[in-house]
């Protein structure tokens, strides 16, 4: 490790000379090599550093050196994902799909620890002047938020998902300490990052990663046991036996209330949309009854969840206002349906499309606010709200009687309250920039 480490030092340092020679950076590398690398090189913070850094509330406070020491041990992390945004070639994280469903997908916990300590990254370079360097890092950081998803799988546009909301929220907490130049830079590195997966997008890749790799398995024990259908569905459980299990939703994480340290955490896998809110036995007894008790009649229900899919992504591809209603329909058909698989994996889509649309509502306030800052009203104006008529809401933020900056409000309200974002412009106590406690004053510590 230690030999490693060392290599991609060296690949660093050379790096920054070249550019310091006014020598071009390499841009023919795959990103997802060079991002490999930068978490090879991630430190591995020890408790002590973990909980100084995690349990404090920094934003509107002098940063002490020590803030600046742990920062310093990521510069290396960061010069290679700056590098990969820099990268004109698709990243492809080279994911061997042949063990299905249970594909680990390891870069996934590494992405949204790069979009965390992004935040941290910027608190320390705006205190010193760096506005270069915590813009650069910023929008490499954003780049590889949407290449996590270059897999396609739906797992991974979550976690595309997740760490495009973190980024446009340091951006609006950090909005007044960048220039306008900086806004515009920033704006333009984020609109020539590769465009965001879809959750319409992956439907095709879970179709063959989920259900194709289950049938082919299936095919396998039907020719390995000729005659004894009993074996096969022996196996068949066996293959269900780690999907059909009771699901977790997961928020997605804010900035100062996730702790991410240098390690990856459990490694996510490549399908997770067999789930059930039944135990295991009890969803595993379902299904076997619907297909008959026959591996025959379990290929019947995988191919009726295939058809069902191919139905079910242009809807996912539709607007606000127009999917919600078509959804509606195609849920009232997996409710009365007899395959269960339906009712196992609807539910993730039907969560992923509407977060979906809230982060492109995200996006486009940034657009929106940066627009206002370097051109005024009438350009701020030509932003849509996705899920409105028209231009976002606009109002002044007054944070305990001191007027701190505006906030942007969207029609939205699929999470049962306004959907807005505050972009910061003096400085003064912290308060959240967004979700549902918008508006109020950050705890000044956090628990371990």
């Amino acid at each position: 490790m230690k030999t490693l480490t060392s290599i991609c030092s060296v690949l660093v340092l050379a790096a920054g000379l070249a550019g310091a020679y006014g020598q071009s950076f390499a841009t023919n590398i795959n990103p997802a090599l060079l991002y490999y690398q930068g978490f090879l090189v991630a430190p591995d913070l020890s408790e002590s550093d973990s909980d100084f850094l995690w349990t404090k509330e920094w934003e509107g406070q002098v940063l002490p050196e020590r803030f600046g020491k742990i920062m310093a041990g990521y510069d290396d992390q960061f010069r290679l994902v700056r590098a990969a945004a820099r990268s004109t070639v698709p990243c492809d994280w080279g994911i061997d799909r042949s063990t299905g469903p249970g594909t680990l997908l390891p870069y996934l916990a590494r992405t949204k620890a790069v979009a965390l300590t992004t935040r941290f990254r910027l608190l320390w370079e705006l205190q010193h002047g760096r506005q270069a360097e915590a813009r650069e890092d910023l929008v490499a950081a954003f780049v590889l938020g949407r290449n996590v998803a270059r897999d396609g799988t739906l797992i991974s546009t979550l976690v595309q998902q997740a760490a495009e909301v973190l980024n446009c929220a340091t951006l609006a907490a950090e909005f007044g300490r960048f220039s306008p130049e900086d806004l515009q830079q920033i704006l333009a590195g984020f609109e020539a990052a590769p465009a965001r997966r879809t959750v319409a997008e992956c439907v095709p890749t879970e179709t063959a990663l989920c259900l194709g790799w289950i049938r082919n398995r299936i095919q396998a024990l039907q020719q390995a046991n000729p005659g004894n259908d009993a074996k096969v569905m022996a196996g068949v459980r066996e293959l269900f036996a780690g999907m059909l299990e009771p699901g977790e939703e997961r928020p997605e994480p804010q900035p100062g209330q996730t702790r991410m340290a240098g390690s990856a955490g459990p490694l996510p896998q490549a399908s997770t949309r067999m789930r059930d809110d039944l135990p295991a036995n009890d969803a595993w007894n379902r299904l076997s009854a619907a297909a008959g008790g026959t591996s025959a009649g379990v290929v019947r229900l995988l191919d009726e969840l295939e058809s069902f899919d191919r139905r079910l992504a242009p809807i996912l591809a539709l607007p606000h206002g127009e999917y919600e209603a078509q959804m509606a329909q195609l849920k009232a058909e997996v409710q009365s349906s007899p395959n269960p698989l339906l009712a196992v994996s609807f539910p993730s889509w039907e969560r992923a499309r509407p977060r979906e649309l809230r982060v492109e509502m995200t996006y486009q306030m940034v657009r929106a606010a940066i627009l206002y800052k370097l051109q005024g009203a009438a350009a701020f104006q030509s932003v849509t709200d996705p899920w409105g008529q028209g231009p976002f809401g606009f109002e002044r933020f007054i944070f305990q009687g001191v007027d701190r900056g505006f906030k942007l409000t969207s029609a939205c309200r699929a999470n049962g309250w306004p959907e807005v974002l505050i972009f910061v412009e003096q400085e003064g106590p912290p308060f959240r920039v967004n979700g549902k406690l918008a508006g109020e004053a950050r705890p000044e510590t956090y628990p371990k």
